[in-house]
């Protein structure tokens, strides 16, 4: 309604009860933000000069072997598609920012994407920034920075926009125009 252009990916909440998946409630989500069910990721919008790369990063874990979508998995279909996504003409001229929920770089048991490796041989030196979420733990120490990690220059674990408990998340300013992450910054907008 104010004139932004709002890009969502799916979590696991999203695509059921946020510990157990339900292959319906993707149907549901497609159709509710982008009008379609048969909306395939990775999800390309370009922005001026930037190409936004939205994944999904549950999208593998709804068959019967996963029961919990806390991990989260990109599944090789979709990582084979970024691949091309990533050599199309209109997204090499462009800077990259590439999203999704679950975390890459999580190393705790049951919490890190499980592809993460196939993840970084597709996206290591080619992006210019990784944006993610899913990050359980207190609003403290949430919004880690990663900057560098796989050779991009930008890696913004989100957290959330909000917390459990009636916490307030916080919210990140990143100026894409500007080279230089140092000049992004952390706001409180309460």
């Amino acid at each position: 309604e104010r004139g932004y252009k709002v890009l969502v990916v799916p979590g696991n909440h999203d695509y059921g009860t946020g510990t157990r998946g339900s292959a319906s409630s993707v149907s549901s989500f497609k159709e509710k933000y982008f009008g379609s069910k048969r909306i395939t990721y990775p999800k390309v919008d370009i922005i001026g000069k930037i190409a936004f790369i939205g994944l999904d990063s549950t999208a593998d874990e709804l068959h019967w072997r996963d029961r919990f979508l806390s991990e989260g998995e990109l599944g090789m279909a979709q990582l084979k598609r970024l691949k091309r996504v990533l050599n199309r003409l209109e997204v090499i001229s462009r800077k990259k920012v590439v999203y999704m929920h679950h975390h890459p770089f999580d190393f705790k048991l049951g919490m890190q994407l499980k592809d993460s490796a196939d993840l970084k041989l597709i996206i290591e030196n080619k992006i210019d920034m990784l944006l993610f979420g899913h990050y359980h733990v207190s609003p403290v120490s949430a919004g880690k920075i990663y900057n560098g990690v796989w050779g991009i220059p930008r890696c913004y674990n989100a957290g959330s926009s909000t917390h459990k408990n009636g916490n307030i998340g916080f919210h990140r300013v990143i100026d894409l125009a500007n080279d230089d992450p140092r000049m992004d910054y952390d706001g409180n907008f309460i």
